[in-house]
C-alpha cells in the first residue's frame, strides 16, 4: 500500500453524536507533535465492546464523540526530542499501539497525536491488520493480571524462573475472546501451570494451545459444578484467581458467584452489562462491582472491576509496556495475535456501522474486529 506523508491541516473522525444515533464523520484540525509526540497517519483500527457501550448506552462520554482506541499506521511527523531522547521512532515508521486519552489520540479518525510510550513499533514481516488486533486487549490481560489479581509478571522472563502461586487454579471466564486469548498466552508464558479456561466448545483444542491446562463449556447448566470436581475440596479458596473477561451480570458473574469463595479475587471487565444491547432494546450498565449480585457474594470475596485506562499508575507499564513489551513478545512468537474477522465497506462510517452491528448483534466468536481508517 502507498503511503501518502504530506500532512493535512484537517482530516476525518468516526464520531457518536448520541446514544443509539448513527454514526457520524466529523473534520477535526490534524494537531504536530509536541515534545516527544508523533503524528501517525491512521490506516487501520479494531473495535472492541467498549465502543458500542459508547455508541448505545452513552457510557462515560459527552458528545459528540470521537471514538477508538486501536491503531496500527505510519509515523508521519516527529516532535522535538527531549534530551537524551527517549524513543527512536522516525518518520515513515510502521507502528501500532493502544492511545485513547484525548480526542487527538482517538484511533477511529485519519491522524493521530501522541506519545512515544503510547506506541509499538511493528514486527518485521507482520501485517498492520494482525497489530492492531493486539494492543487495547493485550494490554487488559497484562493489567487485570497485575493490577486486580496481583499475580506477578516480572520483565524479562528468566529461563527457569518461578512465579508465586504457579500451580494455583487460575479460572479465566470468556477465554475465547479477545482478552481472554491473550490472558491464557500470558499466563503460559510467565510460568502459570494450571490455567482453567470456560469458553463454547468450538474453542478449546485452540485454548489448550494458547495455555488453558484445562477447558469447560460455559453452555452446559452443570458447568460450575463441573469446574468445582476439577478443583477437588483441598486448599480453600479452591480457586484463588477469577478473570472475567465479559462482565455480564447473568452471563457470567452469576455462576462465577458460586465458585468464587471467601479469599478469592476476582477481576471483572467493566462496564458490567446488566442489559445486552440490541436493535430494540438500550443496554443498561454498572461501574461498581459491589453494586452486581450484592447478596449473592459469599463473604471475604475481593471484587475489582478491571479498567484498562488506568494501566499507566503502573510506572513500568507506563513506559515499557507498549515500546517494549508487546513488540518483543509479538516478534519472539511468545504470543499470537487474535483470529481476525475484517469489516469492509465503501466508506469510512460503512465499515464503522458494521463492526457495531456486529457487536451489538453479538455476531462474534473467537475473533477480532479489524476494519481500515484510511481510503487511500
Amino acid at each position: 500500500m502507498l503511503i501518502n506523508l504530506a500532512i493535512p491541516q484537517a482530516h476525518d473522525a468516526v464520531v457518536t453524536v448520541a446514544p443509539r444515533a448513527p454514526l457520524e464523520i466529523h473534520s477535526y484540525p490534524t494537531v504536530p507533535p509536541k515534545q516527544d509526540q508523533v503524528l501517525i497517519h491512521v490506516l487501520y483500527t479494531s473495535s472492541s465492546p467498549l465502543e458500542l457501550h459508547q455508541a448505545d448506552g452513552g457510557l462515560l462520554v459527552d458528545h459528540p464523540y470521537r471514538m477508538g482506541s486501536s491503531y496500527a499506521g505510519v509515523v508521519v511527523q516527529v516532535g522535538p526530542p527531549s534530551s537524551p531522547s527517549p524513543h527512536s521512532l522516525s518518520v515513515g515508521d510502521k507502528v501500532f499501539g493502544f492511545a485513547f486519552r484525548t480526542p487527538e489520540e482517538k484511533c477511529h479518525q485519519t491522524y493521530i497525536t501522541t506519545d512515544w510510550y503510547c506506541v509499538s513499533k511493528l514486527p518485521e514481516g507482520m501485517k498492520m491488520e494482525e497489530a492492531v488486533s493486539v494492543s487495547c486487549n493485550l494490554i487488559t490481560a497484562f493489567h487485570a493480571l497485575t493490577a486486580d489479581l496481583k499475580l506477578d509478571l516480572p520483565w524479562p522472563v528468566k529461563e527457569g524462573q518461578e512465579v508465586r502461586d504457579g500451580d494455583a487454579p487460575i479460572l479465566v471466564w470468556g477465554a475465547g475472546g479477545s482478552v481472554g486469548n491473550y490472558a491464557l498466552q500470558v499466563l503460559k508464558h510467565w510460568g502459570y501451570r494450571n490455567v482453567v479456561a470456560v469458553a463454547k466448545a468450538k474453542h478449546h483444542d485452540f485454548l489448550k494451545e494458547l495455555g488453558a491446562k484445562v477447558c469447560f463449556d460455559y453452555s452446559q447448566s452443570d458447568v460450575v459444578e463441573k469446574i468445582l470436581e476439577y478443583v477437588g475440596t483441598g486448599k480453600t479458596p479452591r480457586i484463588p484467581y477469577i478473570l472475567d473477561c465479559i462482565g455480564s451480570q447473568e452471563g457470567t458473574l452469576r455462576p462465577i458467584t458460586k465458585i468464587a469463595e471467601r479469599g478469592t479475587k476476582v477481576a471483572i471487565m467493566l462496564p458490567v452489562i446488566v442489559t445486552h444491547a440490541s436493535q430494540e432494546v438500550a443496554p443498561t450498565y454498572e461501574m461498581d462491582v459491589s453494586k452486581v449480585l450484592p447478596e449473592e457474594w459469599k463473604e471475604g470475596v475481593e471484587l475489582k472491576g478491571t479498567r484498562t485506562h488506568f494501566y499507566m499508575d503502573n510506572e513500568f507499564f507506563k513506559y515499557h509496556l507498549q515500546p517494549e513489551i508487546v513488540p518483543t513478545v509479538l516478534k519472539q512468537g511468545l504470543i499470537k495475535p487474535n483470529k481476525l474477522k475484517i469489516v469492509e465497506g465503501k466508506t469510512l462510517r460503512d465499515r464503522a456501522e458494521k463492526a457495531l452491528a456486529l457487536l451489538r448483534n453479538q455476531a462474534v466468536s473467537g475473533e477480532k474486529l479489524v476494519w481500515r481508517i484510511a481510503d487511500e
